[in-house]
């Protein structure tokens, strides 16, 4: 959904900007493909791999960080107002196709899951050292699993006889539970309630999109791709209200006190012509904002 992402930023030819997911940095290169001379692209990504993607140009930097720290680290660069921000939310296509990584349900590897392998905990040392009950709470909270309990008796049963270290032995520890025609998208929501949870994801967009609303000048954009309903509600909210319950908060007056207009009421989703060539983009939902 390039095309939809660049015409939600809306770019100036001599703004600043921020890709918070640079991965393989496509997005970034289109975005400094619009910007003139003096445009700037500031670049972030926890994960070390892509560095191997930076792109040469003077008015480009990567910044190897969680974007939950994007405040501190622009001021670290003399940048305190942006006039826009992309977010590409979830795995990359390279995360996924790489078995070492632990990501895809389809390749067996080490439970990994870490989207910076400089972290210390895997989500091997979380699914075998989590409490039940914490177990439980994350696959209920985070995959969104009816059959939470079940399953994480399951995996305590099967840690309990050997320890589970690749992605081969969770899925054989859950096999009995997975519902017959849903197999890979059960196993899916399995892996993303560990991988939300190892990577404090949610966290992490919570304090991004905050700091992204103070940063923004007026009339800067704010374009944000979910994947999955969780980081999609929290994004909804956030642009509708300015905050994370989706309350919008009246002054006196009953004039709305929020920081962002919605440019996009309904989530944009990828064409037709596009899903046909990426599959990965059919659960793909952008929203727009515009900074008041």
């Amino acid at each position: 959904m390039l095309a939809e992402c660049l015409e939600g930023l809306n770019i100036r030819p001599g703004g600043v900007y921020v890709d918070v997911t640079f991965g393989g940095g496509g997005h970034s290169r289109a975005i400094l493909a619009h910007l003139g001379e003096a445009g700037r692209l500031y670049a972030f990504d926890r994960d070390s791999d892509a560095n191997a993607n930076a792109i040469n140009d003077p008015r480009f930097c990567l910044i190897h960080e969680n974007f939950m720290h994007l405040r501190n680290f622009l001021r670290l660069h003399g940048v305190r107002h942006i006039d826009g921000l992309l977010a590409d939310l979830g795995i990359s296509s390279h995360q996924i196709d790489d078995a070492q990584r632990g990501f895809s349900t389809r390749f067996d590897g080490p439970l990994d899951l870490r989207m910076d392998r400089q972290d210390g905990l895997t989500a091997a040392d979380l699914v075998n050292n989590a409490s039940p009950d914490d177990l439980e709470s994350i696959l209920r909270l985070y995959g969104e699993l009816p059959n939470a309990h079940h399953m994480a008796q399951a995996i305590v049963a099967a840690r309990d006889t050997a320890p589970i270290e690749t992605t081969s032995q969770l899925r054989a520890a859950v096999e009995h539970l997975l519902p017959r025609g849903r197999e890979n998208k059960t196993l899916a929501m399995l892996f993303q309630a560990l991988r939300i949870e190892l990577n404090g994801e949610l966290e992490a967009l919570r304090q991004m999109l905050q700091q992204a609303s103070e940063m923004l000048n007026p009339g800067g954009r704010l374009c944000v791709m979910s994947y999955h309903s969780l980081e999609d509600r929290l994004v909804k909210n956030f642009f509708r209200a300015g905050n994370f319950d989706g309350i919008v908060e009246k002054d006196f007056y009953g004039v709305p006190q929020v920081p962002l207009k919605v440019v996009s009421r309904k989530p944009i989703t990828a064409s037709e012509t596009e899903l046909a060539e990426n599959n990965r983009a059919r659960s793909a939902k952008l929203r727009v904002a515009e900074k008041i």
